[in-house]
């Protein structure tokens, strides 16, 4: 297994959250939506050209901006 940024998985990949890289106040954001270290996570949408990350975290689907999804790693397989 490899660990990799979210906005580089593709549509259908799977994984583990590893690490957020950002301060506090990014660590509380993605808390509140679900998602933090540990999490299994899918990706349901992901365009190359850019625009939000879809991920499906405990069965919920929540978009985050590209911008965000490159500072989540995640342990993929």
């Amino acid at each position: 297994m490899s660990e990799m940024r979210l906005s580089d998985l593709s549509l259908g990949d799977t994984g583990r959250i590893t690490r957020v890289v950002g301060g506090w106040g990014l660590h509380q954001k993605l808390t509140m939506m679900g998602i933090k270290e540990g999490s299994m996570i899918r990706v349901v949408k992901s365009a190359s050209s850019g625009g939000p990350v879809v991920i499906e975290v405990e069965r919920n689907s929540i978009a985050i901006g590209r911008g965000m999804a490159q500072k989540i790693y995640v342990e993929s397989g």
